[in-house]
């Protein structure tokens, strides 16, 4: 199976007045962050706005970000549904589309017990012949992954790495001290990258390297060359994007930073609504701080 490790930016939907989805806009987007170094590319999550798009519009996502990439990068496409049939056939179907890996997130409008979130899981893993990165994020979860069903999905043959939203890097490490090598783990921006990195995860898949690419690549090529004072002193000055990013809509805050870019992204999806004048002069002066 393919190998996943890196930077993985979640790929923001770009889209027109109508909102549809702006595959033109999409394709340049793609080209570069590729440019910037990215290891792979993660449609359909969080940033990407999954949970406000039609299955016609997520279809639409995924097969322009595989022909965009041309096999230049992974792609890992998120599948998220309330029902298992539903995520069960959106996974086969990506995986039709030639993608690399799936994201795997349980959306629960009920509360479910460990043997139903287990096996949620599972039957998406056991629909695909490819790695499946399996996504908790309690704050956005009404039935989270407990250690205790990470542990047993771990055995799984294509559930092959996690990417855990939780805040709390005490739970990563917890986490790969009960799975071993079974389970490569992936931070998301909520955590401080470089520290998961330290006690040793892959990489991070998150909304910021959308808007810090080439920053992002260096961060991840400092921890894993064990360049500790570069990698902490980067990661201090890109800390104040994941300050900003968690105060602001995810998808309105990296819209609003590509749009200063130049990319025509376009305003996240009613009832959300894009960054105020003020709020997008504040993330304008981030920016440029990075630069």
């Amino acid at each position: 199976m393919t190998s996943f490790r890196g930077v993985f930016p979640y790929l923001v939907t770009p889209l027109r007045g109508d909102e549809s989805v702006n595959t033109e806009v999409l394709g340049r987007l793609c080209d570069h962050l590729i440019s910037a170094g990215v290891h792979g590319l993660a449609p359909l999550g969080s940033t990407g706005e999954f949970a406000y798009l039609s299955q016609s519009a997520r279809n639409t996502v995924v097969e322009a970000t595989v022909e965009a990439t041309a096999r230049r990068v992974p792609v890992v496409a998120g599948v998220a549904s309330t029902a298992t049939a539903q995520a069960v056939a959106q996974a086969k179907a990506y995986e039709r589309m030639g993608v690399d890996g799936i994201l795997a997130v349980l959306e629960a409008y009920f509360p479910l017990s460990e043997p139903q979130v287990e096996a949620y899981f599972t039957a998406i893993a056991d629909a695909v012949n490819i790695p499946v990165v399996i996504y908790t994020n309690p704050s956005f979860q009404r039935s989270d992954l407990t250690l205790a069903v990470i542990e047993r999905l771990s055995h799984h043959p294509r559930i092959a790495y996690i990417k855990d939203a939780s805040t709390n890097t005490g739970r990563l490490l917890s986490i790969m001290q009960r799975c071993g090598d079974r389970l490569g783990v992936f931070s998301a921006s909520s955590h401080i990258p470089a520290a998961v990195m330290l006690i040793g995860g892959l990489g991070w898949m998150a909304g910021p390297a959308c808007i810090v690419p080439q920053q992002s690549v260096e961060l991840y090529e400092y921890c894993i060359r064990g360049r500790w004072d570069e990698a902490i002193t980067l990661q201090r000055r890109l800390w104040h994007l994941n300050e900003a990013f968690a105060r602001f809509n995810l998808a309105a805050c990296i819209k609003a930073g590509l749009s200063i870019q130049g990319f025509d992204v376009g305003s996240p999806i009613a009832p959300q609504s894009p960054l105020s004048p003020a709020d997008r002069r504040e993330l304008a002066q981030i920016l440029g701080g990075l630069v």
